[in-house]
């Protein structure tokens, strides 16, 4: 049996609601009717911003307009951005690329993001109903678009009220610039707390998480992962190739690849212990498919139930191809446990208490 085509778990159960039109697998997002590609094009690459997007940014608009194009060529529905990268400049060019590919508004999900610092304005940054009015203006003049498919909270913001933000967000809805909201980088119980003042109060709810999940960071795991199955949201993970640290290209204790993004900016964190014993196993994985570490990492992603879609992201063609790629690559079962073993998480309480206590629930009764 391989994976990939529309099975999860052991018991090869198929995906609940997926799509698969021959390009591309899609997927519903969370408790809504919306189909989205199980790969979206991630944009932190577009524009030339200053600071950290130095050395994350720096595609022009020819390079945006070929990457929006070879992705859907490829099936992709689904683009993200946020307002934050390079400030703005990111936006201005998928709103420009959307135009000048001619490209069906109604085929496409467009998703940006407001929380970040935007200017030193006091007021600029966060989630207050102030800003996030003004924000969504923004982002629409910059994208050419008259509404936004999923907008999302780019981070919890301690100083404004969650009330005050999902008021507002409702407002959004309802007025027709935003169809559907979701969230980033939030805690369990942040989350949960959202959705339980959106259910009290009648306003829309989110509908999706976007977080950080590879094979060799799965603390999502723990408390994120056994949220999204109780309240059907939808997953988007981000940075799947742990900022190219799981693309094989990176080495222990030698400098990374000239221009490669974690070079020059080393993030999302990880246990670089743990992330190379992962691409020495997907290695020899890769070898045996005659595919890419790259494509193994984000196909290990692909086989969870749970995931909704993955973010990818690329400064050059030849990566974008690449991990395009990933969807047509099967993991055999053994691929998949030996992966699932390499980047196993390390028990804690009260997770191991809870299975424990929990097992004898999640056997069958004994025959009298």
């Amino acid at each position: 049996m391989k994976w990939g085509d529309g099975y999860r778990g052991a018991h090869a159960r198929p995906f609940a609601g997926m799509l698969y039109t021959g390009r591309m697998r899609y997927r519903l997002l969370g408790q809504t009717g919306l189909y989205v590609s199980e790969i979206c094009l991630g944009t932190m690459t577009y524009g030339a911003g200053k600071g950290i997007w130095e050395a994350i940014g720096g595609l022009g608009q020819d390079a945006v307009n070929d990457q929006v194009k070879a992705a859907v060529d490829a099936g992709v529905n689904f683009i993200d951005t946020a307002n934050v990268y390079s400030f703005g400049e990111s936006e201005r060019h998928v709103g420009v690329a959307l135009k000048q590919l001619g490209l069906p508004r109604h085929d496409l999900v467009i998703a940006t993001k407001a929380t970040g610092i935007m200017s030193d304005e006091p007021n600029s940054r966060g989630q207050s109903r102030h800003h996030l009015f003004n924000a969504v203006d923004a982002s629409l003049r910059r994208l050419q678009l008259d509404h936004i498919d999923l907008y999302q909270l780019h981070g919890f913001d301690p100083l404004t009220p969650l009330e005050e933000s999902l008021s507002a967000l409702d407002d959004l809805v309802r007025s027709g610039k935003v169809r559907y909201i979701g969230l980033c980088n939030f805690a369990a119980w942040q989350v949960m707390k959202a959705l339980a003042i959106s259910e009290r109060r009648g306003f829309a709810k989110f509908v999706s998480v976007q977080a950080y999940y590879t094979v060799a960071g799965r603390d999502l795991e723990r408390e994120i992962v056994p949220l999204i199955d109780d309240q059907k949201l939808g997953l988007m993970v981000w940075s799947p190739l742990a900022g190219g640290l799981l693309s094989g290209k990176f080495k222990p204790d030698e400098p990374g690849p000239a221009g490669a993004r974690r070079t020059g900016f080393d993030f999302p964190v990880v246990d670089k212990t743990r992330a190379f014993h992962c691409v020495d196993v997907m290695r020899g994985i890769a070898q045996r498919h005659g595919v890419s570490v790259a494509q193994v990492a984000l196909a290990w992603i692909l086989c969870k139930p749970f995931v909704t879609s993955v973010i990818i992201g690329a400064k050059s063609a030849a990566q974008l191809t690449d991990n395009l790629a990933a969807t047509r690559v099967r993991l055999d079962l053994e691929d998949v446990a030996a992966l699932d073993q390499a980047g196993a998480l390390p028990t804690e309480y009260p997770g191991w208490m809870l299975a424990l206590q929990g097992a004898y629930r999640a056997k069958p009764p004994a025959k009298p």
